[in-house]
């Protein structure tokens, strides 16, 4: 049998027809519906009879949703074809093929039609109508064939990532995100259902699951798959939202053709951006899985999510915070998170589990108070964070950057309660694109064979400390944000160009000026609060009254910091000393150390006149891999590196001779 880059070769070819009237970047808005049409087209034809015969009974009985479901029933999925034309019929007039194609489209169930009405299609037929190349796609499509007995469903999958892929190259845009490749895939789904085999194999289980930024639906294809394989009694529901039109499209005609209950009418994925037009409102799942774009702002968002945030609180979805405008990783999180099922075994309610990949952003940007650290203090203080996958670099089709793997639930087991797991796998890796396909492609040079996941998913689920396996307790991540300060010291001095600069501004205070020059004197001074005393006794002797802002005036003015200076004491008195606000800095303090002892320890010693202003702490998290892997390579010896050196130089003193000869 064929695989699926044969058929993706074969499809890839029929877009060179569409060379001239369309440009590279544009040959998806036909290789993609056409790819969708035909697999319908196929999948249909075992019961185009059937359905022929049963619209015959009854149309003009019943229409719209009524008349679909009658009609799904006799072909025998959750979608149909009534209209009189499959492709061979359609390439026997070309003449009248536009018409025919348009025809032929209008005449599937609704929901499928929606499907080609988000490809925009019927445009794209009258573009290849007018430059004369319809009928020779259509024919060429015709000779493809597309039945789930030649191509089965996840195969079909895989030619759509492939085409997807090679589509977003030839635009120079990010294939990733669009899909997640399958190995990924394949690895998160089995760290998700890892706890619940017991749970899945209860006979009559049905589970529902969602992604909010599906793409093509690759993550709900293989979420299928592995229950297939593994609990094949067990029900589990896919749902999925997109924003982006084509990948919804295809996504969409994914789920219509499983050969699974999907409630009945392929609207389980929908179309919207899910951080604003939530699709899925009210709604709770047993499981996420998602790949949320990598590094993309939210400004377009920002306004409402901001006031969702402001107005609700932990009532809306992003109550814990909201993350820097640059990347709104975090978001579809807490967004996911909303959606959670709770955890009421008596009702039949066993809480949620989550799998979504990161970039190596979401596990440190953002300090203590930030809207990144708040939200992971948020998920490790209520025990929801149970582990984290380090997956190896170049993974992935548009990014060569390493990702990470979070592990999400309201129900860890006991032995995982106020724990979170680290897996180290970034050096578990083959090179390649995948399995079945050893060329890379795109960024994508590396891949996880079959072996390789299972050795990952039994690390995870081992949960022991070793060499590329560390587990933690929930606090080992967090730490206090210490407010380190020093005194601020001032000299003051009065000069003639500071004195006429303050006269400019308080003309009115000339007299009282003069007497302090007089009283002062204009050498430098090293104590601020003696100066300042004697200022005060004169000018009460003078019965003159400053306001403050006159006052501050005067120091901003007549003084400069100097670290030999005396410390200025607040308010004059000696309970204290203004801090200084440029020499103040801050120390992160584990959340297991005693913040007096590692203030006396670490601080002190270097710097004897801080202090710490602790109304100012703030507790942050990060989780920061490096830090907990970090293997300690030696430096070579001297006498290796000298020997090379050595080695390198006599060589091209012989290089010059040679040239010089």
């Amino acid at each position: 049998m064929a695989d699926h880059s044969y058929f993706a070769n074969l499809i890839w070819q029929i877009a060179d027809l569409l060379r001239g009237p369309y440009r590279p970047p544009q040959y998806e808005r036909v290789m993609l519906p056409m790819t969708v049409l035909r697999r319908f087209d196929c999948v249909l034809a075992p019961s185009r009879a059937q359905v022929a015969s049963e619209y015959e009974r009854r149309k003009g009985r019943f229409d719209g949703r009524a008349l679909d479901e009658y009609l799904n029933r006799a072909a025998g999925q959750r979608f149909h074809n009534r209209s009189d034309f499959d492709f061979e019929k359609l390439k026997g007039d070309p003449d009248n093929i536009a018409p025919h194609l348009v025809s032929y489209i209008q005449g599937f169930s609704e929901n499928a039609r929606n499907i080609f009405e988000f490809f925009d299609f019927e445009n794209e037929i009258e573009r290849m109508r007018e430059a004369n190349i319809l009928y020779l796609v259509v024919s060429k499509f015709a000779s493809v064939d597309l039945h789930p007995a030649t191509v089965p469903n996840a195969q079909m999958g895989l030619i759509f990532e492939n085409l997807i892929r090679r589509f977003n190259e030839l635009a120079n845009e990010t294939a990733g995100d669009h899909f997640t490749p399958r190995d990924v895939i394949r690895l998160m789904v089995s760290i998700l259902f890892i706890e619940d085999d017991a749970l899945l194999a209860t006979p009559g289980t049905v589970r529902k699951l969602l992604d909010p930024a599906c793409g093509t639906g690759g993550m709900l294809a293989e979420a299928q798959n592995y229950l297939w394989e593994h609990h094949r009694e067990a029900r589990l529901f896919l749902y999925g939202q997109d924003y982006n039109k084509r990948a919804f499209a295809t996504a969409a005609s994914d789920m219509l053709m499983k050969q699974v209950d999907q409630n009945g009418t392929g609207d389980n994925v929908r179309f919207g951006d899910s951080l604003t037009d939530d699709k899925f409102d009210g709604e709770t799942f047993d499981y996420f899985l998602t790949n949320p774009p990598f590094g993309v702002d939210w400004k377009r968002q920002r306004r409402e999510l901001k006031e969702e945030h402001d107005r609700r609180g932990f009532d809306g979805r992003f109550g814990a915070g909201l993350p820097r405008v640059n990347d709104g990783s975090l978001l579809f999180l807490q967004h996911m998170w909303d959606k959670r099922e709770p955890v009421r075994p008596k009702e039949h309610k066993h809480g949620s589990r989550l799998a979504i990949v990161f970039s190596g952003s979401p596990l440190f940007t953002g300090g203590a108070g930030s809207g990144e650290s708040n939200i992971r203090k948020w998920f490790i203080e209520n025990d929801w964070l149970e582990g984290i996958v380090a997956l190896p670099e170049q993974m992935f089709y548009n990014t060569g950057i390493g990702t990470y793997i979070w592990i999400l639930t309201n129900r860890k087991s006991p032995e995982r309660k106020g724990k979170i797991q680290l897996v180290d796998a970034r050096d578990v890796w083959t090179a390649g694109g995948s399995d079945d396909n050893q060329r890379s492609l795109g960024d994508k040079r590396r891949h996880l064979t079959t072996n390789q996941i299972g050795a990952i998913v039994r690390l995870y689920g081992q949960q022991i400390d070793g060499e590329k396996s560390k587990v933690f307790d929930n606090d080992d991540f967090g730490f206090t944000r210490v407010t380190v300060e020093r005194p601020l010291r001032l000299r003051y001095q009065m000069t003639v160009d500071d004195k006429a600069r303050f006269l400019d501004a308080c003309p009115v205070l000339l007299d009282d000026v003069q007497a302090i020059d007089k009283e002062i004197g204009r050498e430098p001074e090293g104590d601020w609060n003696a100066v300042w005393a004697r200022i005060e006794g004169l000018l009460a002797a003078r019965e003159s009254r400053w306001k403050v802002t006159e006052k501050k005036l005067f120091r901003n003015v007549f003084t400069q910091t100097d670290l030999d200076a005396k410390p200025v004491s607040k308010g004059g008195s000696d309970d204290g000393y203004e801090p200084n606000a440029e020499l103040r800095d801050f120390e992160n303090v584990r959340l297991k150390d005693d913040i007096d002892a590692y203030f006396e320890r670490e601080v002190l010693p270097h710097v004897p006149d801080a202090w710490m202003d602790r109304s100012k702490d703030k507790v942050g998290y990060e989780i920061n891999f490096n830090r907990h892997f970090y293997e300690y390579t030696p430096p070579r010896p001297l006498e290796e590196i000298d020997a090379e050196l050595k080695e390198a130089e006599e060589e091209i003193t012989l290089l010059l001779r040679e040239v010089i000869e």
